[in-house]
Order: C-alpha cells, then structure tokens, then sequence
C-alpha cells in the first residue's frame, strides 16, 4: 500500500479556515488509520516502530527532559509528538463539536488543534510509509536499519513540514498561554467536549496549555532548540549518516 499526504500550506488564515483544516485532516486522519484497525499484523509493527522512534526522541532531547524550565513542555511534546491519540475516531461527533470551538476559543487555540491534527496525520502517513519500508516480520530496528528505510521512504518535503508543524504548534500554544481568560475557555470546553467523545482533545489542549504556561520565558527557545536537533537529524539520515539518531545533541 502507497501513503501519500499533500500539505497545507497557508498559516495566515482566519479562524473559519483554521475550522476547515481541522475537519478536513480529521477526515485524512481517519483514512490513513482504517489499516490500523483492520490489519492487526500492521498495526503491531507500526506500533513497535513508534516505541523505537519515542524512545530515540527521550534521548535526543534528554537534556530539555531533565531541565527544570522545559521538562513540562519537553514531556508534552515527547509523549504527544503525534498528536491526540484517538481525536478520529468519531467524526460526526468532531463536526458537531468545532462550532463550539470556533465560538469558544481564540485564534491561537484553534491553530493548535489544527496544526496538532495535520501532524497527527502526516505522521500517521510517514509512519505507514516506514511499516512498509521495513517489511514484514519483526521490528528489529537499529539506526542503520531505520535510517535506510528513512531514505527509501523519501518524502522530504514532507519531512520538512513534519518538523515545521512542531514549530507551528509549539508557536501556537505559546500564544495560547498568553492569551487573557483562555483558562476558562478551555473550562467551559470541557464538558461539550467530553459529551462528543473528544476528551482526548480537549485534554491535549489543556496539558498543552498548563505544559507551556509553566515555561518562564515563553516558549521561543524550547521551540527553535527542538526543531533545530530534528532537522539536522533529518539531514544527517538523508545524507547517509545514520549515527546521528544517537548522537547526543550539539
């Protein structure tokens, strides 16, 4: 099976066209994990691929884990990389939930969403392109092994975006904690949400929230440190150096 993923790439839109976004990765969302659901054999090597690529994430940014002033975020993004993990799984109940978003949350909140489910998605489709790539059987995985799947998946420009989607969501939850009274609005989400089936979201949106809220300085250096290491990591595994998924950072 081929994934594919075409991006978006506007990010000066107004809130009805973040709200279309939304749906619309939501529904490529739900696409691109039907074969999670249906091929059980799939589903266990997509999962062993991503427990090998989290664990290389905790050691590529150990250091932000241990750090008093990023630990929060650095944990959130580091066990939420991929976004909510059931957020599709009921897409009636999502379309009638984003009125109430749109309404409720400011500009910043609804990026968030936004940008946490087309990462969500693309990472869903790279990570089925990688399944395949490795083959079947065990998920016996080293660097060497997973940086020549990386490079026959391709798709750098899909890479690209991967790494520009944390830049954009960690920018986003940075404006969201500034944003004056959006502690309530995230409490007043919280039931309609729980109703539809989307405490997963709303909970991503709140852990989000208090995870960056705690980082004194704002979010800018967390956010320009992490996605500096993964693009360079990305550069390294396109140029043949697959040592630097174990590298400790610069």
């Amino acid at each position: 099976m081929v994934f594919s993923y075409h991006v978006i790439v506007n990010e000066t839109t107004p809130q009805d066209s973040y709200r279309d976004r939304l749906l619309a990765e939501l529904d490529r969302s739900e696409a691109l994990r039907a074969r999670v659901v249906e091929d059980a054999g799939f589903a266990e090597r997509r999962a062993g691929l991503r427990a090998w690529q989290s664990e290389r994430l905790a050691h590529t940014h150990a250091d932000l884990l241990e750090s008093r002033r990023f630990h929060d975020a650095a944990h959130f993004f580091l066990t939420e990389l991929y976004g909510p993990a059931d957020m599709n799984r009921h897409i009636n109940d999502v379309r009638r939930i984003v009125p109430v978003m749109a309404a409720t949350l400011p500009d910043a909140g609804l990026a968030t969403v936004a940008h946490a489910v087309e990462l969500n998605a693309l990472s869903e489709s790279l990570d089925g392109a990688m399944v395949e790539a490795l083959g079947e059987g065990p998920m016996n995985l080293t660097d060497a092994v997973y940086g020549a799947a990386y490079r026959l998946v391709g798709r750098a420009e899909d890479r690209e975006r991967q790494i520009d989607l944390i830049a954009l969501l960690g920018g986003a939850l940075d404006k969201l904690t500034h944003q004056r009274f959006i502690g309530a609005a995230l409490k007043i989400m919280r039931k309609p949400a729980q109703v539809a089936g989307l405490g997963d979201l709303q909970g991503f949106l709140e852990r989000g929230y208090a995870a960056f809220g705690a980082m004194r300085g704002g979010a800018a250096e967390f956010v320009s440190i992490v996605v500096a290491r993964e693009r360079a990591i990305s550069a390294a595994l396109f140029s043949g150096d697959d040592g630097a998924l174990s590298r400790p950072p610069d």
